[in-house]
């Protein structure tokens, strides 16, 4: 499958213009502008699944790319199963500043918003 393309609309995830900002901040402090922020979902935390972040600059087959005015997200399909349908946003307020997932399969989240159940 081509490189931002998902497989039917529910098979996404969308990208704020916060988070595209932030994303475009970090990949230019790397000096590398084939990096994406590249997001998994592992097994573990407080609430029985975590988002983890980091920054990649290859993709598999079984990767998905998702783009915002440039900036670029990618999750394996597997991943994807979690967060389709989510929003990926940057959020800065007076406890710090965080990616975080209005996610529309998690049933219930941690307080930090860094877990979450399904």
């Amino acid at each position: 499958m081509p490189e931002g393309t998902a497989t039917t609309d529910e098979k996404k995830i969308s990208v704020t213009d916060s988070a595209a900002r932030r994303i475009k901040e970090l990949t230019a402090k790397e000096g590398n502008a084939a990096l994406m922020m590249r997001v998994t979902v592992n097994g573990g935390g407080c609430s029985g699944f975590t988002y983890n972040f980091d920054l990649d600059d290859k993709t598999g087959e079984d990767d998905r790319v998702f783009e915002n005015a440039g900036a670029k997200v990618v999750v394996d399909d597997t991943s994807l199963d979690f967060l389709k349908g989510a929003e990926l946003n940057y959020i800065e307020d007076l406890i710090g500043s965080y990616f975080a997932f209005q996610n529309p399969n998690a049933a219930s989240t941690c307080g930090c918003g860094t877990s979450f159940s399904i």
